[in-house]
């Protein structure tokens, strides 16, 4: 059986921000598109717009000094235009590591993302690694 296409959007995404190929992934969003990241770090908040975001993915690469990781696990899509990637985030920052889980529900219309809303696995963590 053939994976949904959106699924396999999303798995181009996931490849593209881990080869840091920015062009590939502004290609996936819509020009208004939002990501939206949970906590209240100085990186927290809604990222609105390709530009937004690709300067946000930069942020954490800057942030991480190139650490960040990002290993897919799995993707669920309901056919409606809503998927979930689950993976696993690992980074080092100022003498401090983030391994967790988490995951982000992206929106799709068409072919392009328009919404992106991360959830993570010890938001406390997050907060702490990112601050």
């Amino acid at each position: 059986m053939a994976e949904h296409p959106h699924a396999t959007l999303v798995r181009k995404g996931y490849e593209a921000f881990s080869r840091g190929d920015m062009d590939a992934l502004r290609a996936l969003l819509a020009m208004d598109a939002t990501q939206h990241v949970p906590g209240t770090h100085p990186l927290a908040g809604d990222h609105k717009g390709q530009d937004a975001i690709i300067d946000f993915y930069r942020r954490l690469a800057e942030e991480t000094n190139g650490t960040m990781r990002v290993d897919l696990s799995s993707v669920c899509a309901d056919g409606r235009g809503h998927v979930v990637g689950v993976s696993r985030l690992t980074a080092e920052r100022q003498g401090k590591r983030l391994d967790q889980t988490g995951c982000i529900v992206f929106r799709i219309v068409g072919d392009k993302v328009t919404d992106l809303d991360e959830c993570v696995e010890d938001i406390d963590h997050s907060n702490d690694f990112w601050s």
